[in-house]
């Protein structure tokens, strides 16, 4: 197999292997370390649910997840084969590894910023196999949780906001959930920071906050597209999975600080204009 980023320092092996390469996360991530060596795998390179290749990489960034959360609650086995079961498969390669977590390990009861030490209680399917999957990273690993990521590529809520801005004039979209969304290029600019830190639980995240809804009137005028949002509960949208009313993510450990959510999202509509 043939990698278009090849090893620039001549060790014989690939320094970086990537996981999830054709989601957004991992796309940023390539981009990121493309000057550091990295076998970046997609999942028809290496599906993670299945034993690692023979391969002896010095680091994993583990960005392959299961992360349809509806769909989680409907196949928590399916989810947990690859939040949990991949992960677990990633550490077996035996390099240190970083594992990106999610704000949704919090039930958003506490209604301020969640903190590191702050006891993980997830609502979902989905919360609960990516907890488990902290678990499954080992003791060597990062464990980066962040919330709400968007960017250029895959599904995410920003293009999903700009799809619908095409084919109506209104979106309803929840504003009883508050969280900070997180610009990708952000984050894997942050991971490499991170990368000087030591191993354990880290809260990564855009600054500021905002509700869907927030987040969706932003995407408008930020677009200039003239849709109009209206504000509904969680209970009227009806979507199968719990999610916390509030998970904004802070550093207690003096993490890495990623810009503020507005600044990721003109950088995200810039690369896609």
């Amino acid at each position: 197999m043939e990698h278009e980023i090849a090893d620039p320092v001549g060790t014989g092996r690939d320094r970086i292997l990537i996981t999830g390469a054709g989601g957004q996360l991992g796309r940023a991530l390539q981009e990121e370390f493309a000057a550091d060596g990295a076998l970046a795998l997609t999942r028809a390179d290496w599906d993670v649910t299945l034993p690692p290749p023979d391969v002896q990489p010095e680091l994993v960034l583990h960005a392959a997840a299961w992360t349809d959360v509806d769909g989680a609650e409907e196949d928590p086995q399916g989810a947990a084969a690859v939040n949990v079961g991949g992960t677990r498969h990633a550490a077996e390669l035996g390099a240190p590894l970083v594992y990106y977590s999610t704000d949704y390990v919090f039930d958003g009861a506490k209604r301020e910023p969640y903190v590191e030490s702050d006891p993980p209680s997830p609502l979902s399917a989905y919360g609960r196999t990516k907890l488990h999957g902290e678990g499954a990273a080992g003791e060597s690993a990062w464990i980066v949780r962040t919330s709400g990521l968007f960017g250029e590529h895959g599904g995410n809520f920003v293009k999903t906001m700009l799809r619908l801005a095409k084919e109506r004039d209104e979106v309803s979209v929840v504003d009883d959930q508050r969280t900070s969304p997180t610009y990708v290029r952000h984050l894997a600019a942050a991971t490499r920071e991170l990368l000087d830190r030591p191993h354990g639980v880290w809260h990564l995240a855009a600054a500021g906050d905002c509700t869907w809804a927030d987040f969706a009137e932003a995407i408008f005028e930020e677009a200039g597209v003239g849709v109009r949002v209206r504000r509904v509960s969680s209970t009227e949208l009806g979507r199968p999975a719990a999610r916390p009313a509030y998970s904004v993510l802070r550093s207690e450990k003096h993490a890495p600080e990623l810009p503020h959510w507005r600044d990721g999202l003109r950088a995200c509509l810039d690369r896609l204009r």
